[in-house]
């Protein structure tokens, strides 16, 4: 999330009630989770197990629990609690909007495109030329879809990412700045949840068409000319690289990427990063042709046993 205009460490600072090392005039120009930062941006940690990547990552700010050892180039905001004050600029570089109307004021809508009754369409969304969003399609703020997009009822895009830290009195909620982007002629499905990124985008590449019921999570990238079949659900970080095929029910932890052109066959557990080109089944996902082959395999251990009884 980069903001509308350039602040300063001092700035910065005074917003979140923190002290910092670096020059005060700094130039801090957006915030971002680790994953997505670029110079310029603030990445906040809080475990000394990761002090050394968000130190050595892209962002030049790094919003943390401990006085450290700046790098060269770099600045510190030093906070107590670094998750509470990422959430703090949140709030303060993107409020939450109320909307005045089931259609925002501020929404813009392309040429030919038709937006049934019931559907809503929150503040600041755009939409392309020749879409269809049916009725009871809720679509939140920000959300940009390009053109030639269909998108069923029910579907929702833009809700919050499913990102907590657990504390003593229950979890704290990291609050979601981020957006939705759908590329254009892309097809959605009824009854699909779409969430936005924390500070970045989660985005859904031209020509990818998803089935009802899928979930995709907050940050994830979905490459041009995926196949998603219904109840997929792929957690956020992930990265599901161009003309993948995703059949039924597969689940997908976060962080990891599905290389180009890969298959998963339906009910299978992903929690790993898969090559491309190949086909994959079970859980968790394996090789097709060896998954069956242990399948076929374990079928044989009761004859064994039998024979085995039989031979004492």
């Amino acid at each position: 999330m980069k903001f509308p205009q350039a602040h300063t460490l001092e700035q910065i600072a005074t917003i979140i009630s923190s002290e910092y090392v670096g020059d005060s005039d700094f130039p801090v120009l957006g915030m971002n989770e680790i994953h997505v930062v670029s110079p310029g941006d603030i990445v906040f940690v809080d475990h000394p197990k990761y002090y050394d990547k968000a130190l050595q990552s892209a962002a030049t700010v790094i919003l943390i629990n401990k006085n450290v050892d700046c790098p060269e180039g770099k600045a510190l905001l030093i906070s107590e609690d670094p998750f509470r004050d990422f959430n703090v600029l949140t709030k303060y570089f993107k409020p939450f909007e109320k909307s005045k109307a089931i259609i925002s004021s501020s929404a813009k809508i392309g040429k030919g495109t038709i937006v049934q009754p019931g559907a809503f369409i929150g503040n600041h969304v755009e939409i392309g030329d020749n879409c269809l969003i049916h009725a009871n399609t809720s679509i939140y703020d920000n959300t940009i879809i390009g053109n030639n997009v269909t998108i069923h009822s029910g579907t929702v895009l833009g809700a919050d990412a499913f990102y907590y830290k657990k504390r003593p009195e229950g979890f704290d909620k990291l609050l979601s700045g981020g957006r939705v982007v759908i590329e254009d002629h892309v097809d959605l499905g009824a009854s699909c949840t779409i969430d936005r990124g924390v500070t970045g985008d989660t985005t859904i590449k031209e020509g990818t068409k998803i089935d009802n019921q899928v979930h995709i999570g907050h940050d994830t990238i979905i490459g041009k000319k995926c196949l998603i079949a219904s109840q997929v659900g792929i957690a956020g970080c992930v990265v599901v690289e161009d003309e993948v095929t995703l059949w039924g029910q597969v689940g997908i932890t976060s962080g990891i990427t599905i290389g180009a052109k890969a298959i998963i066959s339906a009910q299978s557990g992903v929690s790993k990063s898969l090559e491309g080109n190949k086909s994959y089944f079970g859980t968790p996902a394996d090789n097709f042709r060896k998954k069956y082959k242990e399948i076929a395999a374990i079928r044989q251990i009761p004859d064994l046993i039998e024979k085995l009884k039989n031979n004492e």
